[in-house]
């Protein structure tokens, strides 16, 4: 028998022995890790331990924080940031019941409000050159209103240069 599992029959049966002493409906769980190594980790869990329910316990008595860093959390952040693109995008969705379903949901709504916006601003800009146009084939005359229309379209035009046609 290795050295590991040795030491994983021994933690093993200390576990029983302290579980048989705790509150009634108590779980117990080792964690032994050894940093840049996962293939040395260990993991002993009492039978019918809720993961979640032992990672709130590191969080709430541990120090376990949302503000810390680590591989899970940025897994999580990427899945986030990347449903939040693909559902602006309007490309691949999840799958229906999948949890990122609901920040590509998000994206989603978001590019559709953005679609709308520049259609808008499209038309917009179209219609105020018509009036333009309109203005100075009729004679050209100048009131404020036509410089600043003038204004308001060159700004369009740079917001509108920024999104694909």
């Amino acid at each position: 028998m290795s050295a590991t599992n040795r030491f994983r029959q021994v933690a093993n049966d200390a576990l029983v022995m302290i579980s048989e002493n705790l509150q009634p409906g108590a779980k117990l769980a080792l964690v032994i890790y050894t940093a840049g190594k996962p293939e040395l980790d260990i993991v002993l869990k009492d039978s019918g331990l809720e993961v979640d329910e032992a990672v709130n316990t590191l969080r709430r008595r541990g120090g376990l924080s949302l503000d810390g860093d680590n591989a899970y959390k940025r897994g999580i952040c990427d899945v986030i940031i990347g449903a939040l693109a693909t559902g602006k995008q309007n490309n691949n969705p999840p799958p229906a019941d999948h949890w990122g379903l609901e920040f590509w949901d998000i994206g989603r709504a978001e590019g559709a409000l953005q679609e709308e916006l520049v259609q808008a601003v499209r038309l917009l800009r179209k219609e105020l050159d018509s009036c333009q146009r309109v203005i100075h084939y009729a004679g050209g005359f100048t009131p404020a209103y036509v410089d600043n229309a003038q204004a308001a379209i060159k700004v369009a035009d740079a917001v509108l240069t920024k999104i694909p046609a």
